[in-house]
């Protein structure tokens, strides 16, 4: 089978190189999985570059959220073992652990729906519990993970002001529902949240970047407010000034999803079974702004990297409607 595989740590585009090798053998408890589509997460990024928390042994194949197919027909949703990921024909993943792939959505848009998804809803509901009425910040709106938390918002049923950077990204905001967007290269943040919300601020900020973003989110929180920390996009990790959060009462809450699969695994259960109904209804919907073939996965992970793409990238090595070889 051809697999894209990293023998070095570096910017995408340099180190990812598309291979012939054996199909991985599953291990105990783990199935061999046909993908169907796999979608393209800033983690593969920070793997290749060897700057994850993750570190998988070289040479590794990248891709963490795939829609496969098993060996009898079925439709799933994975997370693949490392270190044979979803930038290839065929993956490993843990049986225990497969979803169904939601039928309201195609193999690219299921592909989608995990990560990011299961992030959102655990930020807003889980960690910050968003409550209808409330007003939602998200950076990155149009971003993969960004976009994902703004759907979401809507479905809660808050006011979300999304941030963005760029016309374009400003317009892809836009349609996905934000009520307000802020181009944060013509405007400046603070004072356009401010004038949106009357002064107030946001209850609930959603950060996926880090360094200047979470530095806004501090001038901008409402009192009894909630930060989630989701990611550090930008690079940089920022250090919050306790004694700020005191005296303005807000809370920093940090979110890391993949500890719910070992601390927790039922709630990753749940929380696709509210996805898979909100999918069902139309309320969310992965935006998907391109399909690669499995030759351009490496090009599309550094576009990625290089923050110049909106929603979601998946890489869609066969037909989305091939059988199962």
């Amino acid at each position: 089978m051809q697999a894209w595989q990293v023998h070095e740590n570096g910017e995408p585009s340099e180190v990812m190189r598309l291979q012939d090798v054996e199909r991985p053998t599953p291990g105990d408890g783990q199935v061999l999985l046909k993908v169907r589509a796999a979608n393209i997460n800033f983690p593969d990024v920070l793997m290749a570059r060897g700057h994850y928390q993750v570190r998988p042994p070289l040479p590794f194949t990248p891709g963490v959220e795939i829609c496969g197919e098993t060996e009898d027909g079925r439709r799933v949703i994975a997370t693949p073992a490392l270190p044979y990921g979803g930038f290839a024909e065929y993956a490993v993943a843990d049986a225990a652990a497969l979803l169904p792939a939601p039928d309201a959505l195609d193999d690219a848009e299921a592909a989608a729906l995990h990560i990011g998804y299961q992030t959102g809803w655990f930020g807003l509901h889980r960690r910050a519990h968003l409550e209808a009425g409330e007003t939602l910040l998200v950076h990155a709106a149009a971003g993969g993970v960004g976009s994902a938390a703004v759907q979401l918002g809507k479905a809660a049923g808050a006011t979300v002001i999304g941030v963005v950077g760029g016309a374009d990204k400003a317009a892809v905001a836009r349609k996905l529902g934000c009520d307000v967007v802020v181009d944060r290269r013509s405007e400046d943040v603070v004072s356009a949240v401010k004038d949106a919300t009357g002064g107030r601020g946001a209850d609930v900020i959603y950060d996926p970047v880090g360094g200047e973003a979470y530095t806004q989110s501090t001038k901008v929180v409402a009192f009894e407010g909630r930060i989630v920390v989701v990611g550090f996009a930008s690079g940089t990790i920022p250090s919050p000034g306790l004694n700020h959060a005191l005296v303005k009462n807000y809370s920093i809450l940090g979110l890391h999803w993949g500890l719910y699969n070992t601390k927790n695994p039922k709630l990753v259960q749940h929380c696709h079974e509210q996805l898979t109904e909100l999918a069902a209804r139309g309320v969310v919907k992965p935006l998907v702004s391109e399909r690669v073939p499995l030759d351009g996965a490496a090009a599309a992970v550094q576009r990625v990297a290089d923050g110049v793409t909106t929603g979601r990238v998946v890489v869609v090595p066969a037909p989305e409607n091939g059988a199962a070889a």
